[in-house]
């Protein structure tokens, strides 16, 4: 019976340490700013994140795009771009949240800026990989469905073969 209360008190002690270790942080309610989250819960979170979503988004091959043929602010296709742009870092950043131990991502410098002041990593340099791996492998992608479109369109010996006996009797006939 000893050696059973004595596990009892072991066990008891290292859910307490781990309860301390596992503390919950929360945004105050009058503080959240939803256009600043941009993965997780305000409510309850462990490990916070925090990312420079402007350098983010010039790393999206849309705005290199926009800067390279110099796309004029306010048209068509640069509100096309941005738009692309936009949602492009915003999945790298739910997979940076979904992959890591993040449970709250938000703008780098809004949970500094809160009332008390919450700690955050910075993780612009993981959703920036995030961005490059996936414009990588639709770059990929798309060379080889290019090149496979272009063998589509190459004459062969096979297809550049004289026109049979019945095509040319018809145009002699004529």
């Amino acid at each position: 019976m000893k050696t059973s209360s004595t596990t009892r008190a072991a066990m008891l002690v290292a859910m307490s340490a781990t309860v301390a270790f596992a503390q919950l942080v929360s945004i105050p309610a009058d503080q959240v700013d939803s256009k600043k989250v941009f993965w997780g819960s305000t409510a309850g979170f462990e490990k916070a994140g925090e990312v420079d979503y402007d350098a983010v988004l010039k790393t999206t091959p849309e705005c290199k795009q926009m800067k390279k043929d110099r796309i004029e602010r306010g048209t068509g296709k640069y509100w096309i771009l941005l738009n692309q742009a936009t949602d492009r870092a915003t999945r790298a950043i739910t997979e940076v949240g979904q992959d890591t131990e993040y449970d709250l991502i938000a703008q780098r410098g809004y949970l500094a800026s809160l009332t008390p002041a919450i700690a955050a990593d910075d993780v612009t340099q993981l959703v920036v990989s995030k961005v490059e791996g996936a414009t990588a492998v639709v770059a990929k992608a798309k060379k080889s469905k290019d090149s496979k479109s272009a063998d589509n369109g190459t004459r062969t010996a096979k297809n550049d073969s004289k026109p049979s006996k019945k095509a040319k009797s018809e145009s002699s006939d004529k």
